[in-house]
């Protein structure tokens, strides 16, 4: 891998993190950032303003990257989707001065949405495209999400604390840098990388036939149960993250429990996402070592346990280091699940097997926003962390048996085991 690679992977990598921290700068401020918008005070107004945005991520992954593939090219598209998010930040902020409801904000959140993801999805895909190694590719992109939340709650607690507009205000800014990074990568050689990677893979591509789709790995997903496996974690792994992003920032501001300022629901959100995105690259090295069994099993059980004690926490500080486990149990089933649809799956249908774990991943965070807020309005705080932290347990335990079939804890497993003898 030659440094303008290693140059360009780090470029793509900050368009990434830009494009969270633009998003998770608003979290900590939602409370208050909704009814200066117009919504009634609560958590349904703040479920909403979050729906509406990862609603268009869903719809409109999708679409951004079948423009890509059709127009032969990706960072124009970043440009383009990069610059419209920032556009709709501005949009957002003047939206009170021009006296228009709530619903207007929704649908400035769902255009917003449709644009921004363009730039994230496509940064993503960018890096896929790139030689020296899908794993150190996609690490870059694990860091530069984690790391991208972490330093956006933080952020955007201490600006929402000054102004309530300030996060929207920074996310345009970030945005606009995200745009202004990737005119700097060179669009022709990340293609060229493509291509030559599309030459080099000895499968249906290499003899002309058309290139494994999401159709097929829904048919392997029906043919392979073993699939709907890592599929099922990851969905509820997710849900289980967007029900933090909304209900765990008006759970640490409400003044009924731990009364705290955006500053301090920033912070607690990145006492879960700084060790989430650090210990992910271990944790999966030791999945390949000791099987990918422990570390989904047992940790999607701690990772229950903990999510329901951080609602049961009676003081701040025991609730403040059971947030440091969740994101401690967090990286360490994450790479884990995601390794074993690698193991499942033939090389030819990897990426697209990833993109369909992303889906049920991305559906997972939107179902989170949605359950998380519904069950904390109708029922209150405390059943909705049993809720979703017991939903998390009992994945795990249903699914115990058919994790054990397919992942028994030998070495790392011997699908995998065989692919590596295969590939070698």
């Amino acid at each position: 891998m030659t440094d303008a690679d290693r140059g360009t992977r780090r470029r793509l990598g900050a368009v990434v993190l830009a494009v969270l921290v633009s998003q998770v700068l608003l979290y900590p401020g939602v409370p208050d950032l909704v009814v200066a918008l117009g919504a009634p005070a609560g958590i349904d107004a703040g479920m909403w303003f979050l729906v509406a945005e990862f609603g268009a991520f869903v719809a409109f992954a999708v679409v951004w990257g079948a423009a890509s593939d059709a127009l032969g090219r990706r960072l124009p598209l970043v440009v383009v989707g990069a610059l419209g998010g920032a556009a709709s930040y501005v949009a957002l902020a003047a939206l009170p001065e021009l006296g228009l409801g709530f619903e207007a904000v929704l649908v400035v959140r769902v255009v917003g949405g449709a644009l921004t993801i363009g730039a994230f999805s496509l940064a993503i895909t960018s890096l896929m495209d790139l030689r020296g190694g899908n794993g150190r590719n996609m690490g870059t992109a694990g860091l530069a999400i984690g790391l991208g939340a972490a330093v956006g709650s933080v952020v955007g607690g201490a600006l929402a604390d000054l102004n309530t507009f300030y996060p929207v205000y920074a996310g345009a800014a970030v945005l606009t840098a995200a745009a202004a990074v990737a005119t700097t990568v060179d669009d022709r050689a990340v293609a060229a990388d493509r291509s030559e990677s599309d030459r080099g893979v000895g499968s249906r591509e290499a003899s002309g036939e058309a290139a494994v789709g999401f159709r097929d790995v829904l048919d392997r997903a029906r043919t392979t149960p073993g699939l709907l496996v890592p599929l099922a974690f990851g969905f509820v792994d997710r849900l289980t993250a967007g029900f933090f992003a909304l209900v765990g920032v008006y759970y640490f501001q409400d003044p009924t429990t731990f009364g705290l300022s955006a500053a301090g629901a920033g912070a607690t959100l990145a006492l879960f996402f700084v060790p989430f995105a650090l210990l992910q690259a271990p944790f999966g090295s030791l999945s390949d070592r000791i099987g990918r069994f422990l570390p989904v099993v047992a940790g999607s059980l701690a990772y229950g346990v903990v999510t329901i004690g951080v609602g049961v926490a009676p003081i701040y500080p025991v609730a403040a280091g059971l947030m440091v486990l969740v994101g401690v149990c967090g990286a360490l089933m994450a790479p884990a699940t995601m390794a074993l649809v690698t193991d499942l799956v033939d090389p030819e249908a990897r990426g697209a097997a990833m993109g369909l774990f992303n889906v049920f991943g991305s559906l997972g965070f939107l179902t989170g926003f949605l359950v998380g807020g519904s069950t904390t309005d109708l029922f209150g705080y405390t059943p909705a962390f049993l809720a979703v932290g017991g939903l998390e347990l009992a994945i795990a335990l249903a699914l115990f048996p058919a994790v054990k079939s397919i992942a028994p804890g030998e070495g790392i497993g011997g699908l995998y085991e065989a692919d590596r003898s295969v590939s070698e």
